[in-house]
C-alpha cells in the first residue's frame, strides 16, 4: 500500500511492478492521466470502473472530447479497448481478444493513425481499418 504521490513516482520509474491499481475516483483520475502519458496519450487509454456489486462502467479515460465532437478527428482506440474490458467483464473474452488484436495490429501497421498519434487519418479511417482486420 502506498500513497498517490509515491505511486506516481513508481509508475514513472517502473510501471511493470503494478498489475492492478485500486483507489478512490479522484486519485484514479490523476493516475490514469499519468499512465496515459506513459503509453502515448489519452486517446489510447481504456478505463473500467467496477463496483463491489459487480456493476461495471467502461469508458475512454478522455471522456467525450467535446472540443472535437462531430469532426471525425477522435482516436477511437481508448473507446474500443474499453469495450474490450467490458466484454471480458461479461465473459466474452474471445470477442474482446479479437477486437483488441485488430486495434493493436492497426496501430502497429502505422498506416492509419489519427492526429494525436502524428497521422492524418480520420476516426472513420481508423475504425474501418480495424473492422477490415476483423473480417
Amino acid at each position: 500500500m502506498m500513497d498517490a504521490v509515491a505511486a506516481c513516482m513508481q509508475l514513472v520509474k517502473d510501471p511493470t511492478q503494478f498489475d492492478v491499481l485500486v483507489m478512490p475516483n479522484l486519485y484514479g483520475d490523476i493516475i490514469s492521466d499519468l499512465c496515459a502519458g506513459l503509453i502515448g496519450g489519452l486517446g489510447l487509454t481504456p478505463s473500467s470502473n467496477v463496483g463491489l456489486n459487480g456493476l461495471a462502467l467502461a469508458e475512454a479515460v478522455h471522456g467525450t472530447a467535446p472540443d472535437i465532437a462531430g469532426k471525425n478527428l477522435a482516436n477511437p482506440t481508448a473507446l474500443l479497448l474499453s469495450s474490450c474490458m467490458m466484454l471480458r467483464h461479461l465473459g466474452m473474452g474471445d470477442k474482446a481478444e479479437m477486437i483488441q488484436n485488430a486495434v493493436l495490429s492497426t496501430i502497429a501497421e502505422g498506416k492509419y493513425r489519427t492526429g494525436d498519434l502524428g497521422g492524418s487519418s480520420t476516426t472513420s479511417d481508423f475504425t474501418k481499418a480495424v473492422i477490415d482486420k476483423l473480417d
